[in-house]
């Protein structure tokens, strides 16, 4: 028998996994993770590295010392409009049914939004045949929302190519606004009522400082990079995202989930690997952060390992830094 899962050790060690999506179906937590593929690849800018081909479905037992994984749930073989690359994907429940979101490089090597449905919240998945209309880039996050609308943040830079849409088409050489100009934010559409299209077209989110200036493409430590994720607490919508370059997931609050979002600081500094992508989940009273390191490789960033650890919020709403690290010694 296995020894039970530990808090900010790899959920399982089988296989690589990376990019977290939990959520609570039918009372049990799930996770929704990309999988790693132990191969050897050019390491670049472009995320030719990050060449993977399925999704797995891990689920946790009560107390969260076990973890399961349900086989594959989807493959690249199965979507009719993918080329290749299944990066981080994102899970929902309605209507009855279980949808998982995707990214995935079309025939023409663009970044385009899938989502394949489900009876059930471990797969396997059925995908759409083609991808979603005025989709486009990375990292699909859904929030099914009180009021009963759904939305799907989105976006991701260099790889992710969203510096490339900022006309609302895809232009092959574009690059990112110069340093002293507003940072790129993450994309949002609000889905229709069956979970497969858009409403209308994906609005970019405003991340702001504590002045209420837009945060600047310079600004490293704060600007947007890519993994959007948003939850609520208290009724406040907190947008929390990774930094790239400088390896952080920080966050940001509003009052509405299309923002416009103040930012208010980090939660998770700098793992091993140079990718950092995340999710948070209320589950049995307690929240909790879902992130990713390449310990388990060895620092091989392509070959990243699911975590998770205990998130604590302050009485003023604000939430405390976590150190990945924390025996560390």
């Amino acid at each position: 028998m296995s020894n039970p899962i530990k808090q900010n050790e790899p959920l399982v060690t089988h296989i690589y996994t990376a990019d977290p999506s939990a959520h609570v179906f039918e009372g049990k937590l799930y996770v929704y993770p990309s999988h790693d593929l132990d191969h050897v690849k050019e390491s670049n800018d472009n995320g030719d590295q990050y060449d993977m081909e399925d999704y797995h479905i891990l689920s946790l037992n009560e107390d969260l010392t076990e973890c399961e994984d349900h086989g594959e749930a989807l493959h690249l073989r199965d979507i009719p409009w993918a080329s290749q690359q299944l990066w981080a994907p994102d899970a929902a429940y309605k209507n009855g049914k279980y949808y998982l979101f995707f990214p995935a490089r079309d025939h023409d090597g663009i970044f385009r939004l899938g989502v394949a449905v489900s009876d059930t919240p471990a797969g396997p998945f059925k995908p759409e045949p083609n991808y979603i209309p005025g989709s486009f880039s990375i990292d699909p996050a859904v929030l099914c929302d009180d009021d009963g609308k759904s939305y799907v943040f989105f976006g991701g830079l260099w790889g992710g190519q969203l510096e490339k849409w900022q006309t609302g088409e895809f232009v092959a050489d574009a690059e990112g606004p110069a340093p002293t100009e507003p940072a790129l934010g993450p994309r949002v559409a609000e889905l229709t009522d069956d979970m497969l299209g858009f409403k209308g077209e994906a609005l970019e989110i405003s991340i702001l400082d504590e002045n209420g200036h837009p945060i600047t493409a310079g600004d490293e430590e704060r600007r947007y990079f890519e993994g959007p994720w948003v939850h609520k607490h208290n009724d406040l919508y907190y947008l929390s995202y990774s930094t790239g370059s400088t390896h952080r997931i920080v966050y940001a609050v509003s009052r509405n989930p299309l923002g416009p979002y103040e930012y208010k600081g980090t939660i998770l500094t700098p793992v091993i690997g140079w990718t950092t992508h995340h999710s948070i989940v209320q589950y049995q009273d307690k929240w909790y952060l879902f992130y990713h390191d390449s310990s388990l490789s060895g620092g091989a960033d392509n070959k990243r390992s699911v975590k998770f650890t205990e998130l604590f919020y302050e009485e003023d709403g604000t939430i405390r830094t976590i150190d990945p690290y924390p025996n560390k010694g």
